[in-house]
């Protein structure tokens, strides 16, 4: 039903027959998901669930905000929005329990699949194969993280892609891009916790957003507390839409629209709400809607209680003032239903809510029963053919003891079952065995799936293409190739657009985009603030809906900066959501060997063990990026590229297939072949190796250097291990810290790809210091490996193992 416009004076208005039907719907679904809330809290403290955290006190907001919530819309939001997803039919309450009970089972749980904690949900925008499904038929939303304030700067993206599409004089014409938006129509609507408006990336999206006029609705649920510290701590004035004064829109002056509204005042909440959608979706101007007086029932979480920190005063206030019992009696006072009908809607809904409960846990645990009842019939046999029944017999108590039969307590047993019949040669174990191989499967696809892409659209299984040279190729900076692949690109792929501080106007500050403003327009080739929390969350909303961006981060250092949105979001959108959704972003930086503290980081370890779900690619020179951004741009998965500094005034030799060049991920390159020691190394640093290498052949060494190319993936092949059996000696360089990215590929090598068995030397690393970098020439020279430092750790090797051929140079 469409929504309604109401007037805060019942005096003024009189409701139809339908509107009243209309108004007792929404509190009956209110109060549903009030009710699951209160049993949420119970099934958890019962210790059906692990955790719950519950979005009571905001029902009727949600209930009013969903109303102007239109297909082809997005949502950016947090464990509070409960109720707003009951209310445009994107969860169940069925569905609500089974991701309570972490259910993995996608048809059960559909967000994702019990991965995530309850209340944080996401829709699928993906069908099985991993194709984009027609969003501008559903409505979506991205899927929720928990870090505070994590959404806001997704959001940002998620509505400049609706800017995006509005103003893309042809990408709309193209069918394919039809199914993720109506002229741009879209709006992206955000929730956040007033307390958590207190976070620097809530601060730099309204911001960017400002200065952006992108089509936002940002909700801030204001209930005066972050869990217990109340908000005379958290935010000057008390007042969010105070301190935002500044940023409201004049007749001459853009900015934001902010409206402020009450959570109990459901006629106003409805109007406010109303004037909010047609702001944003017809004008594309951001609006910041602030829910004043919100209560929270049951406190934060069940991890605590909210009677610890609030006063009886306050506690008596909130009851008064709880949107339900605020609803409630504007229903009885506008005669649209008396006491007795609301208690007959309230007694329905409770039952429905049970219902719903008790589906959900008959569907979890008939699993997990089913399962637990094989196993123990398995055990049994085992322990009718055991010399060590006795022990069995307890493995099955334990095993049958929990009140919830999860699987772990399934495969323990199972686990310890074998171990304790391992010197045993029974029938009864082999079936145990098999047993265990095909449940391993199944929990890997449960909890393991999804970090990549696993479709056809996967890079990894783009066909690589050497770049083609002519006779007589033209040498010119490497900025030049980058710069002329790029421009091959952005034709080739209307749907690729980049941005970053510098990057339009300047073309970056390196010119690798140079000119590309000019040929390709603003909305494609875009400057941005200094703010890289929201480029990087630019990219991620674009990406979510169907575009293909590269977010530029000026210098790797920087990458810092939105380093939390890259692995807690970016890096999970695919496996939190268990195959639901994708974002292809490529994010473009550079770094390695420039001077100073703040601009010779290379804090790979950190990065590659942060970010696992994102691609992380090193080339070693600016023809291998090309080919690394040709490679992704045909892919599906999100993407790090760190262009090497140092490339982009070097020459090159320009390829005659620009656009068209693949370089495979996790496929390392052999430089030079050898046969005496195998030196692994990457970016910058393999420049480094190759240029010692006529010294190593000088006094004998004949060295194969492997540029790995990609650390993630790292070579899917074994491709290195295949050198080590030739060489029986290994030395990893590269100029993170010691302990970093060499012992990632030092641990992949040899202990992943069984190279210890090839070894006749210790496997050595060569590092850059503990410390950062030193400013200047020399403090590179002494802070990160030289020639002199990879020649002397080649050289040390061959002398331990042939002192006679090769003296030690310093004894």
């Amino acid at each position: 039903m469409s929504p309604t416009k109401t007037k805060k004076k019942s005096s003024d208005i009189s409701y139809s027959k339908e509107q009243k039907q209309e108004f007792l719907n929404d509190y009956k679904l209110a109060f549903k998901s009030r009710e699951a809330s209160y049993l949420g809290r119970k099934e958890t403290l019962t210790g059906k669930a692990k955790f719950g955290i519950f979005g009571d006190g905001k029902e009727m907001p949600q209930i009013a905000m969903a109303k102007f919530f239109k297909d082809g819309d997005f949502r950016a939001g947090y464990y509070r929005d409960q109720t707003f997803m009951m209310a445009i039919d994107q969860v169940t309450l069925q569905q609500f329990f089974a991701q309570l009970y972490a259910h993995a089972n996608v048809d059960e749980e559909p967000h994702s699949g019990g991965r995530q904690m309850n209340a944080h949900f996401s829709t699928r925008s993906l069908n099985e194969d991993g194709s984009w499904k027609d969003l501008t038929e559903m409505k979506n939303t991205s899927p929720d993280v928990s870090p505070t304030a994590g959404q806001m700067s997704r959001l940002l993206g998620l509505a400049e892609a609706s800017k995006v599409y509005r103003n893309h004089e042809s990408l709309l014409d193209d069918e394919h891009f039809q199914k993720f938006s109506e002229e741009g129509n879209e709006v992206a609507w955000g929730t956040i916790g007033d307390a958590s408006t207190s976070e620097g990336v809530f601060w730099e999206t309204i911001n960017a957003a400002g200065v952006l006029q992108v089509p936002m609705v940002m909700s801030v649920w204001d209930d005066g507390y972050g869990i217990s510290v109340p908000r005379k701590y958290q935010t000057t004035k008390e007042s969010i839409s105070e301190v935002l004064k500044g940023f409201q829109r004049t007749e001459e002056e853009e900015g934001f629209e902010i409206l402020k509204v009450n959570a109990w005042d459901y006629p106003a909440l409805l109007e406010t709400y109303e004037k909010a959608a047609q702001i944003a979706r017809e004008d594309h101007v951001p609006v910041l809607v602030h829910v004043t007086e919100v209560t929270q029932p049951q406190g934060h979480s069940t991890s605590g209680s909210h009677e610890r920190y609030k006063s009886e005063e306050r506690l008596e206030w909130e009851e008064e003032y709880c949107c339900l019992n605020k609803t409630r009696g504007w229903l009885i006072e506008e005669e649209i239903a008396t006491e007795d009908e609301i208690s007959t809607i309230e007694e329905e809904a409770k039952e429905e809510v049970k219902e719903a409960q008790k589906a959900a846990w008959k569907s979890f645990t008939s699993e997990l029963k089913g399962e637990l009842n094989t196993v123990v019939e398995l055990v049994e046999s085992l322990a009718d053919q055991s010399t060590k029944s006795d022990e069995l017999k307890t493995v099955i108590k334990d095993m049958k003891a929990p009140m919830v039969p999860l699987r772990k307590y399934v495969v323990s047993g199972v686990r310890k079952a074998l171990r304790i019949t391992r010197d045993e040669n029974l029938s009864a174990k082999d079936d145990l065995k098999a047993w265990l191989k095909e449940s391993n499967q199944a929990n890997s696809y449960r909890y393991d799936s999804y970090l990549y892409s696993e479709g056809d659209e996967s890079p990894l299984n783009i066909e690589e293409i050497p770049p083609v040279y002519s006779d007589d190729p033209k040498s010119v900076d490497g900025r030049v190739v980058l710069r002329d692949n790029f421009d091959k690109l952005f034709e080739k792929y209307p749907e690729t657009l980049v941005f970053g501080e510098d990057t339009g106007k300047l073309g970056d500050v390196n010119k690798g985009l140079e000119n590309m403003q000019d040929k390709y327009g603003e909305l494609r080739v875009s400057d941005t603030g200094i703010r890289e929390a929201t480029i990087l969350g630019q990219g991620i909303g674009m990406a979510l809906r169907g575009l293909r961006p590269i977010a530029e981060i000026q210098y790797l250092d920087y990458l810092l900066y939105c380093f939390q949105g890259l692995s807690d979001d970016l890096a999970t959108v695919r496996y939190r959501s268990m195959g639901g959704q994708k974002a292809p972003l490529i994010v473009r930086t550079r770094g390695h060997r420039l001077e100073g503290i703040w601009h010779t980081g290379s804090p790979m370890g950190m990065i590659i063990n942060g970010v696992r779900g994102v691609h992380v690619c090193v080339p070693r020179n600016l023809t291998d990026a090309a080919g690394m951004y040709n490679t992704l741009l045909q892919g599906d998965d999100p993407a790090l590229v760190i262009e090497p500094l140092n490339a982009y005034r070097l020459k090159e030799d320009l390829p005659e297939n620009l656009g068209e060049f693949t370089v495979p991920l996790g496929i390392p390159n052999v430089i030079s072949g050898g046969t005496d020691i195998t030196i692994v190394s990457y970016g910058a640093t393999c420049n480094i190796c190759e240029s010692i290498l006529p010294e190593l052949e000088e006094v004998g060494i004949s060295a194969e250097l492997i540029d790995v190319r990609t650390l993630l993936p790292f070579d899917r092949n074994h491709d290195i291990v295949e050198s080590l059996k030739k060489t029986n000696r290994i030395l990893f360089v590269d100029e993170d810290v010691p302990g970093g990215a060499s012992a990632f590929m030092m641990n992949k090598v040899i202990q992943e790809q069984k190279g210890y068995y090839y070894l006749d030397s210790e496997p050595q690393c060569l590092t850059a210091k503990e410390h950062r970098g030193a400013y200047g020439s020399d403090g590179d020279y002494f802070s990160k490996p030289s020639e002199e430092d990879i020649f002397e750790a080649v050289y040390a090797l061959m002398s331990e193992a042939n002192p006679a051929k090769y003296p030690p140079i310093y004894e």
